[in-house]
C-alpha cells in the first residue's frame, strides 16, 4: 500500500517543485532530530496499547460477568463497544488533527485511555464499566486513524518500514495483554479489577512522548502538503505545495464500497475473536491461563503476517488469491472449534491467526485502489467508517445466540457463515481498478 502511494506522489511533483518556494509562502524548516526520535517512541507506545483495553477483557471475560453480574446478552454488547466507538469517534480525527494537530489529538487520546482502563475496573456497575470502557475506546479511535497519518507525514521516505514497525508493535500490545493478563491477575492477588487496571500504565507511559509535540504539527501542514521522492535531489525532499482536494463521490464506487464491506466483515471476525474466542476454549475445559495464551497465539500471528502480506498483495494485479487463501484458513478454524476446540485449540488459534490478518490486506488494499493521495484519504475513511460500522452487531449477535443456545454451536455456525461473503467481496474488492475512474464513469 505504502509504495504504490510514494510511487502516485512521486508522478505527482515535478522535480523543480522541490527548488521553487510556493505561493504561499516559504517552505517549512525540516524536521528537528529529537523530535524525530520522540516521534518514533510515541509511534511504538501508541500501537502497544491500540488492543489491550479489548483482549485483556476477553481473557477475563468471564471474572467480569460474574464480578458485575452481566448477562450473555449485555457481554455481548461490550464486546460490541469497540467498533462502536472506533466507527463514532474515529471520524472526528481528521476535523480534530486539522484544528489542534495531529499529536495533540493522540497525546489526549493516550490519557483517554490512561484514564478509562484505570477507572473502569472500579466502576462497580456495568453502565460504569461501559461508559470507562468507551472513555478508553475512544481514545483508541482517534488514535488509531491519526497513526498512518503521522507516519507519512513525519516519515514519507520510510512509510513501509515505519508502518511495518507500527503494525508489530500492535499485534505486540494485542497478543501480550491476551497472554500475560490471567498471570498478571494471579501475581496481583486473583481480582479481575487489579488484572485489568494494570494497563493503565502502559498507556500512561504512551502520554509522556507525545506532550513536548502538542503544539508541533509536525514538518508540513496537515493539508496541502506533498511529501515525495525527488530524483537526483539526495534522498527525500519534503516538497510542500498546496494542493485543492479533489471532489470524488466515493459513493458512485463498487469497488469502494466492495472494500468497505469486506473491511467490515473482517472487523466483525476480529472482535467476535477477541472478545469471545478464549471463553470457547474455557468451555470446552481448557484452562484459563492457557486459553489467554492460545488467543495471543491467534494475536501474535499478525506480527510476521503484517510485514508478508502488504508486500506480497502490492506484487500482485489481483488480491483475490490472498483473500481466498485467508477465508479457507478462517474457515478451517472455525470447523475445528466446532467439531474438537479442545483437541486441536493450537492448530484452531493459528489458523485463526492467519485469517485475522485480513486487516492489513484490507488496508493495502485501500491504497491500491486509489490513484491519488486524496482518493487515498477519502477511501480510508469511507471503508473505514462504514466497515466498523457493519461490525457492530456481530459480538452482539454471538453473545445472544450463546445465552439462548446454551452452547457454541450456533455462534460458530454464524461465524462460518459470515466468512463466505468476505471472501466475496474481498475478491471484488481486490481487483485491479480506481475508485477514482469508477467514480468519474458512474458520473452524470
Amino acid at each position: 500500500m505504502m509504495g504504490v502511494m510514494a510511487s502516485e506522489e512521486t508522478r505527482a511533483v515535478k522535480p523543480t517543485a522541490a527548488r521553487v518556494p510556493s505561493a504561499e509562502g516559504p517552505l517549512p524548516p525540516a524536521p528537528r532530530a529529537w523530535a524525530v526520535r520522540l516521534v518514533v517512541v510515541g509511534i511504538v507506545l501508541s500501537a502497544l496499547n491500540l488492543r489491550p483495553a479489548i483482549t485483556s477483557l476477553g481473557a477475563l471475560l468471564e471474572e467480569v460477568r460474574d464480578g458485575l453480574g452481566m448477562s450473555g446478552s449485555v457481554a455481548g454488547l461490550l464486546t460490541s463497544v469497540p467498533p462502536l466507538c472506533f466507527a463514532v469517534f474515529g471520524v472526528t480525527a481528521p476535523r480534530l488533527a486539522r484544528r489542534f494537530g495531529a499529536g495533540a489529538v493522540v497525546c489526549a487520546g493516550m490519557v483517554a485511555i490512561t484514564t478509562g482502563l484505570l477507572v473502569r475496573p472500579y466502576t462497580g456497575s456495568t453502565p460504569g464499566f461501559l461508559a470507562a470502557s468507551a472513555l478508553a475506546l475512544m481514545g483508541i479511535a482517534v488514535s488509531n486513524v491519526l497513526m498512518p497519518v503521522i507516519v507519512k507525514r513525519w516519515f514519507p521516505d520510510r512509510v513501509g518500514s515505519m508502518t511495518g514497525l507500527y503494525s508489530m508493535a500492535l499485534a505486540l500490545g494485542t497478543s501480550a495483554a491476551a497472554a500475560v493478563t490471567v498471570p498478571l491477575t494471579d501475581a496481583l492477588g486473583g481480582g479481575w479489577q487489579s488484572g485489568l487496571a494494570v494497563w493503565g500504565a502502559l498507556a500512561g507511559a504512551a502520554v509522556l512522548p507525545w506532550i513536548p509535540l502538542v503544539r508541533d504539527k509536525g514538518p508540513g501542514s496537515a493539508v496541502g502538503s506533498v511529501h515525495a521522492r525527488v530524483e537526483g535531489a539526495g534522498p527525500v525532499q519534503h516538497v510542500h505545495a498546496r494542493v485543492e482536494p479533489t471532489a470524488l463521490r466515493i459513493t458512485r464506487s463498487r469497488t469502494a464500497w466492495a472494500l468497505a464491506v469486506f473491511f467490515g466483515l473482517q472487523a466483525t471476525a476480529a472482535y467476535i475473536t477477541m472478545g469471545w474466542m478464549a471463553q470457547i476454549f474455557r468451555d470446552a475445559g481448557v484452562p484459563a491461563g492457557t486459553a489467554g495464551v492460545l488467543l495471543a497465539v491467534t494475536m501474535v500471528m499478525g506480527v510476521p503476517l503484517a510485514f508478508v502480506i502488504p508486500r506480497v498483495a502490492t506484487r500482485l494485479p489481483h488480491q483475490g488469491p490472498i483473500v481466498l487463501a485467508l477465508g479457507v484458513c478462517g474457515l478451517a478454524g472455525y470447523a475445528g472449534l466446532y467439531l474438537a476446540p479442545a483437541a486441536g485449540a493450537w492448530v484452531w488459534a493459528v489458523l485463526l491467526g492467519v485469517s485475522n490478518c485480513a486487516f492489513p490486506l484490507a488496508l493495502t488494499m485501500v491504497g491500491m485502489r486509489a490513484r491519488t493521495g486524496a482518493g487515498v484519504a477519502q477511501l480510508s475513511a469511507f471503508a473505514q467508517s462504514t466497515g466498523y460500522l457493519i461490525s457492530i452487531p456481530g459480538p452482539l449477535l454471538v453473545g445472544v445466540l450463546y445465552q439462548h443456545s446454551g452452547g457454541w454451536g450456533l455462534p460458530i455456525a454464524l461465524m462460518i457463515g459470515l466468512m463466505i461473503p468476505q471472501m466475496a467481496v474481498g475478491v471484488l474488492a481486490g481487483r485491479d481498478r480506481t475508485v477514482e475512474d469508477e467514480a468519474a464513469a458512474a458520473a452524470p
